[in-house]
């Protein structure tokens, strides 16, 4: 796949590395080509820097890994998205893209892209390395659309991911959410680590 990355500090790199070994064209989306976080990602594998825009065009796929209230700019910068995929990384946690309660939330309304909540439950390390005592751990996802959720769950399974967990349609996007801050309340406010992770088990 074509997929540009919009943000590209510790998720989107993680990503970016992952997808990159598995095939997949990086298209690293940015604001100043030739001056952005994350410059070292140009010695991955199928990686190229571009402009916003222009990465988008080349796109089947967007990931966005900013700070939510970027959003805004970020829709008038990709143009026209209808027909593409769009994954929405973030987590409005501390504040989000006012009126709307998530990014995820904002994209489904302000575009004509399939929209999805994925890759936002846990730390960059585990999608670098997601294998835990041998065993890939889980990703989760959530939204309306069905094309976009079967792309968020191959793309999880290129990163290593165990599964690519359906949290459920778009009215299940906040708990996602308030699921990654279980992990951030864990890993970093209790200080437990970042070496942490969850996965679903079965009897």
């Amino acid at each position: 796949m074509k997929i540009a990355i919009i943000g590209t500090g510790n998720v989107g790199g993680a990503l970016a590395t992952n997808w990159s070994k598995k095939g997949h064209q990086i298209l690293l989306g940015t604001n100043d080509v030739q001056n952005f976080k994350g410059k070292d990602l140009l010695q991955n594998d199928n990686t190229s820097v571009h402009t916003i825009s222009d990465a988008v065009k080349e796109a089947e796929v967007i990931l966005i890994a900013t700070p939510p209230t970027a959003v805004f700019e970020i829709i008038d910068q990709m143009g026209d998205v209808s027909g593409k995929v769009i994954i929405d990384a973030t987590n409005s946690i501390m504040k989000g893209p006012d009126p709307y309660k998530t990014v995820y939330h904002c994209l489904a309304d302000k575009t004509k892209a399939h929209v999805v909540k994925c890759f936002n439950t846990t730390g960059f390390e585990n999608m670098l390395n997601p294998i835990y005592h041998g065993e890939p751990i889980d990703m989760f996802m959530a939204g309306d659309d069905t094309k976009a959720k079967e792309v968020a769950h191959q793309l999880a399974l290129d990163c290593g991911f165990g599964s690519c967990i359906d949290f459920g349609k778009a009215d299940r996007v906040e708990l996602l959410e308030k699921f990654a801050l279980s992990w951030i309340n864990l890993a970093i406010f209790q200080g437990q680590g970042r070496d942490l992770a969850f996965r679903v088990i079965r009897r």
